[in-house]
């Protein structure tokens, strides 16, 4: 049984190959228009963003993820050279499941097959691939003029400046927002920004992990993509934020919120501004029935990060072998929080729904 993964969407579809220690691990991508080849100085700074080993608060690996492309027929291919691997790290727990990992049901659903060293497939190191397809589809929705942009709301209990402390259309924030890609912590505020790297290096120093909200904001979206049912943006967006490993909630607009409103207060009323249509407020995350309402607000929604599951703390596990119960202690290098290095994955996992929901729409419209 093979261990790749594939998308398939509307108009594109990836195919993610290759586990945390391998030799190599990339994406294979088919359904871009002719004449869209990848950037490779764009690709190259967002790969930067998600690179390990820079600071305290991201695992000490130390790869470089220079990506190589290659283009054959109706196919791209980006990889990456693994350079930095280090599976005798986990040799000591390999019959011992990590709580929290999927070490566990990996090898329930491909039993020898499953990666028994840093995760495999199912490790963080994956979402490198997937920023490598992300970095395509950024790129040509911001040459339609749409951008994508997130940033760390809140980690360790600590709250940063966010989309809804301001009004529904603020260029001030979207500027502000814009800026988060050119620094080393992705928050708005730095202030809050020192305050959370504090909590994160708190919890490594008590051998421990927090987890944290990324808010991500997309401006510049056409009214009209997406569609009823199955077909609903949401959804769509959705499917690709999920697949990143950590992930464990996604909410639009007010999200859970919504169930302590009445109509009243949850609706969002429209207005004309200088003859265009505009929401007074922003509660629906620019979505109306599964569809992008355009210029009357942006796309906002929020992914919640868990904890990173690798620890330095003494656990309760099994020994698979053995059949019995026992401790482990995991070593190796982990991020004592992965969602500051997750922010870009976050944008290149929702510019690849957009793209192509974006692509879905301008084929229908030159059928």
């Amino acid at each position: 049984m093979s261990m790749d993964s594939t998308y398939r969407g509307d108009k594109l579809e990836l195919k993610i190959y290759g586990q945390s220690h391998s030799p190599t691990i990339g994406v294979f991508i088919k359904g871009l228009p002719d004449g869209v080849n990848p950037d490779e100085d764009f690709t190259r700074a967002l790969m930067a963003r998600r690179a390990p080993g820079k600071n305290k608060w991201s695992t000490p690996r130390n790869e470089k993820d220079e990506v190589i492309f290659e283009k054959f027929e109706d196919t791209l291919h980006g990889y990456i050279v693994n350079t930095n691997t280090k599976p005798k790290d986990y040799a000591s727990i390999l019959n011992k499941p990590r709580p929290g990992h999927a070490d566990y049901t990996g090898k329930i659903k491909y039993k020898d097959e499953a990666a028994q060293s840093g995760g495999g497939i199912f490790s963080g190191r994956m979402t490198a691939p997937l920023c490598i397809a992300g970095s395509i589809a950024m790129n040509e929705l911001n040459k339609r003029g749409i951008n994508v942009y997130a940033h760390l709301k809140k980690c360790g209990g600590v709250k940063d400046e966010s989309y809804y402390d301001h009004s529904v259309n603020d260029e001030g924030f979207k500027k502000k927002l814009s800026l988060v890609c050119t620094k080393e912590f992705p928050s708005v505020s730095d202030e809050a920004g020192e305050k959370m790297k504090a909590k994160i290096e708190e919890a490594r120093l008590d051998l421990d992990s927090v987890g944290a909200v990324v808010e991500c904001v997309i401006y510049g979206l056409p009214a009209g993509l997406g569609g009823p049912i199955f077909d609903g943006l949401e959804g769509k967006i959705a499917n690709l934020i999920y697949a990143i490993p950590a992930v464990k909630g996604v909410e639009f607009g007010a999200g859970f919120d919504v169930a302590d409103m009445r109509g009243s207060q949850n609706n969002d009323a429209f207005e004309y501004e200088d003859g265009k249509v505009v929401l007074k407020t922003n509660n629906c995350g620019g979505i109306l029935g599964g569809i992008s309402v355009g210029d009357a607000a942006p796309l906002v929604f929020d992914c919640a990060f868990k904890p990173t599951p690798s620890i330095g703390k003494t656990q309760k596990t099994i020994d698979i072998k053995q059949k019995n119960n026992t401790d482990i202690n995991i070593e190796g290098r982990h991020d004592p929080c992965v969602a500051p290095r997750a922010v870009p994955v976050v944008e290149a996992a929702a510019a690849l729904a957009v793209y192509d929901a974006v692509l879905a729409e301008e084929s229908d419209e030159n059928a």
